[in-house]
């Protein structure tokens, strides 16, 4: 019963150190921003899917002009929980933000300008770099926020043609 405890004690010591590394670095993150530098982060979970594919693409992050911030561009963003999240910007309205991951259909917000902590400005996909001024991905990224009310249904066309497929 002893040695279970002190198992016990010891995974909740492991969680706590790893969850005050994380904090860390999230510190690291945003004062390497505030400084005015470049960061390189691989993006994980599929929220930002397709813009992103984890453990395969790099989203390179500057600091944000705020007063220059739209429609259509990425932020990282630090929620009220803490966390840190990269997802494009939805609607703007004066000093407030409305966000949307391109693999969602929740609408997140409104978040305030002091929240936003970088700005995408290039993504590294196979080792190519393309930046979000390019013609094309900002053609791409407008196509892709006008038909979010219809992106459920896309999926689930998509879902079916590749259940055919492996059929």
């Amino acid at each position: 019963m002893e040695q279970k405890n002190a198992e016990k004690r010891d995974i909740g010591q492991r969680h706590m150190e790893r969850k005050e590394k994380e904090r860390g670095a999230k510190a690291d993150i945003e004062k390497l921003l505030e400084e005015g530098n470049l960061i390189r982060i691989h993006p994980k979970g599929f929220s930002m899917y397709p813009l992103f594919v984890p453990e395969r693409d790099e989203a390179v992050i500057g600091p944000p002009d705020i007063a220059k911030l739209k429609r259509g561009d990425v932020a990282l963003y630090r929620r009220e929980s803490g966390r840190l999240v990269l997802h494009r910007i939805w609607k703007r309205r004066g000093n407030e933000f409305y966000m949307l991951g391109d693999n969602q259909k929740e609408i997140e917000g409104p978040l305030s300008g002091g929240q936003i902590k970088g700005i995408l400005k290039e993504v590294i996909r196979r080792g190519h770099r393309f930046s979000v001024k390019n013609p094309i991905y900002r053609l791409s990224a407008g196509i892709w926020l006008f038909f979010r009310p219809i992106r459920p249904f896309f999926w689930g066309v998509l879902a079916k043609i590749r259940k055919i497929r492996s059929s």
